[in-house]
């Protein structure tokens, strides 16, 4: 074939590819119902739904407030054991301060918080006694316990002892036993009855009835120091209650020397 021919034959018609075009939706239209009745048939949408799902809720361990008054006696032993002391003692000054006593010899408070013998001799605040050792302490609670009891007290500060029995076993068990519910102690050292086991993790180990979580926080001596420390500026700046080391507001006659001022 020449040139010339090539030249003289018409280019192909687009009649069919716009029709095509054309009846490419009327198609579509009219199979969509087929599909739709084909997808029920099968057992399935003939689209996806993505369901409205909630918002997945953070489960965050509940972690009651510690509670230093759990028990008549919590007796600490292992290398956990003056950490879990010191969280104790620091929760009943800051979150239970408004209604307790924390007694606390100055022995142990050097040995929980690194307090020299003459820092906070003149503490006045209502929720901490730093008596000179353990058996001035024994002494006070003796004293304000007898007092409630005779004078019939209802309401007063909740009292606790934080200290090294020291030998001083069956002292402490004659306190408890003739005063149930008037006082409880957390004991770092020798005790005959139940102890409990806290090791270098906190992890408790410890009789069941005693409720105790699983493990206790630690915290450091430094630490420690520069809480108590910041909850006794913050109670001084407090209105003073009546006597905290007594149940009524005067009892001058029955109150014991200050063993701090000895």
């Amino acid at each position: 074939m020449s040139q010339a021919d090539d030249l003289e034959t018409p280019p192909p018609s687009l009649q069919p590819v716009l029709l095509l075009g054309l009846l490419l939706p009327v198609v579509a239209a009219l199979c969509y119902p087929f599909r739709h009745r084909l997808c029920a048939a099968a057992g399935r949408l003939p689209y996806s739904i993505t369901e409205p799902t909630e918002p997945v809720q953070a489960h965050l361990d509940y972690r009651p407030a510690l509670d230093p008054f759990a028990a008549p006696v919590l007796a600490l032993t292992g290398s956990g054991a003056a950490p879990a002391a010191r969280i104790l003692a620091v929760a009943a000054l800051d979150e239970h301060g408004e209604n307790s006593l924390v007694v606390i010899p100055r022995p142990d408070t050097t040995a929980l918080f690194g307090l020299a013998e003459d820092e906070l001799l003149d503490d006045d605040t209502a929720a901490l006694f730093i008596p000179g050792n353990l058996d001035a302490a024994l002494a006070y609670l003796e004293t304000e316990l007898a007092i409630r009891e005779s004078r019939d007290v209802q309401q007063a500060r909740r009292l606790l002892l934080v200290a090294n029995p020291e030998g001083e076993n069956e002292r402490i068990k004659a306190l408890l036993d003739r005063h149930p519910g008037g006082v409880s102690v957390i004991l770092l050292g020798d005790w005959t009855g139940d102890r409990v086991t806290v090791d270098d993790d906190g992890m408790v180990d410890a009789p069941s009835a005693l409720h105790l979580p699983q493990r206790l926080p630690a915290l450091s001596r430094t630490e420690a120091r520069d809480r108590l420390f910041s909850i006794v500026a913050h109670q001084k700046t407090l209105q003073k209650p009546p006597s905290k080391r007594r149940s009524s507001s005067r009892r001058s006659q029955t109150k014991p020397s200050n063993p701090l001022k000895n």
